[in-house]
Parts: structure tokens; C-alpha cells; sequence
């Protein structure tokens, strides 16, 4: 009995991980460990923006820039 509810909160703890990973792009994610038991689960998303569009404002910047 102790080893099936062992394995059932082993499942749950990996289903969890396996959510925290859905739909992360870029970012991290922490799996904190206490005591050989997984204690926390942290996520940190990131944004990224596309490096084309910022390199052309940086280049109408320098443009406008020169215009005056």
C-alpha cells in the first residue's frame, strides 16, 4: 500500500513537471530538491522580442539622426 501511494505522488510530481514545461518557449525552470524528495517546482518565463525589428529602429535612429 505505501509503495503504490509512493508511486501515485511520484506520477503527480512528474505530471507537475511535465505542466510547468508546456508552453515554455524560453525561460527556466527549477526543480528543487530537499532530502532526496522534490520539494518546489519554479517556472521563470522569458519574452523574447525579434532581433530583425530591433536592429531596423536602430538603424532609423541613426538615419533620423543624420537628417538634422
Amino acid at each position: 500500500m505505501a509503495n503504490r501511494n509512493r508511486e501515485e505522488l511520484a506520477d503527480f510530481r512528474i505530471e507537475m513537471i511535465l505542466r510547468a514545461l508546456e508552453g515554455l518557449e524560453y525561460g527556466t525552470l527549477h526543480i528543487v530538491v530537499h532530502e532526496s524528495q522534490i520539494t518546489q517546482i519554479e517556472r521563470t518565463e522569458k519574452t523574447r522580442f525579434p532581433l530583425e525589428r530591433a536592429a531596423a529602429l536602430k538603424s532609423s535612429t541613426r538615419q533620423a539622426g543624420r537628417g538634422s
